[in-house]
């Protein structure tokens, strides 16, 4: 773990309501520098509206979310745009964006004067697109591109925005086996680089492959938060997931989770 002891985000009591339904239920806990987060738990557990709260996208009816010391809630969405970047699940295909395009728009919290961009906006684009592969792609418009390679430059996107914190919603969910671990490499990368970034996702293994802290969430509270080798039991797939599943330890000491069978199925 990389974690260099400074809280880079901390979410305390947040509590939100969709009408009657409460989708979010005094969630707290602090993120480190450094650290890979993996947030996972069943569909409809609030893992995205969590992240859509740290955005501001969504205000809670309680709580306080701080990032690197500020109160989010204060802030416009340029300005924390500044400390907070967001790789969503997918982007529109029908701008007709080109890769560069794309990426540039990640600088847009910085412009000042009356020109979209200058030699300093420039020269942090295109050092994203050749550290996260997409350098011979500039030109080849987004809704052209693989799912892999629209995915590395939505984060190509986040990384320009020079975030102290990075919010990742299901970045591997429509890749094949190789480009799962190429993404999550490239997030463990930027982790080490001093930046805290918070991954949802279903990909139990992945997460707990690479992910230095899980947080596991069941029905809008967090029922868990640690190590992945700590926090990742049978019993605790079986209480959050209502599965069956054999969980175990490889030879590189990684913990795993094999699903045997629904509950419910047994019933």
């Amino acid at each position: 773990m990389s974690d260099n002891g400074k809280v880079a985000i901390s979410v305390s009591g947040i509590t939100l309501h969709y009408g009657s339904f409460k989708a979010l239920d005094g969630v707290e806990f602090e993120g480190g520098r450094g650290q890979l987060i993996g947030l996972i738990g069943p569909n409809g557990c609030g893992k995205s509206t969590l992240l859509r709260c740290i955005n501001g996208a969504l205000r809670p009816r309680k709580g306080a979310i701080m990032i690197d010391g500020e109160d989010v809630s204060v802030k416009r969405l340029a300005e924390l745009a500044r400390i907070c970047s967001n790789v969503p699940t997918e982007f529109p295909t029908d701008f007709n964006l080109t890769v560069m395009e794309m990426v540039m728009m990640g600088r847009y919290p910085y412009v000042t004067g009356l020109w979209w961009e200058g030699k300093e906006d420039e020269e942090k684009v295109k050092d994203a697109l050749s550290k996260f592969g997409v350098e011979h792609l500039k030109d080849r418009k987004t809704s052209e591109l693989s799912s892999g390679e629209r995915q590395r430059t939505l984060i190509a996107k986040a990384y320009v925005q020079e975030p102290k914190v990075m919010l990742v919603d299901e970045p591997t969910s429509h890749l094949d086996m190789r480009y799962k671990l190429e993404v999550m490499e490239y997030l463990r990368g930027l982790a080490e680089k001093d930046m805290t970034i918070i991954v949802a996702s279903h990909d139990i293994n992945l997460m707990a492959k690479y992910c230095d802290r899980m947080i596991i969430v069941k029905e809008g509270r967090i029922v868990s938060i640690g190590r992945p080798e700590e926090v990742i039991t049978a019993q605790l797939i079986r209480d959050v997931y209502k599965v069956n599943a054999i969980v175990g330890l490889d030879e590189d000491g990684d913990v795993y989770a094999i699903p045997k069978s629904s509950i419910k199925a047994l019933g």
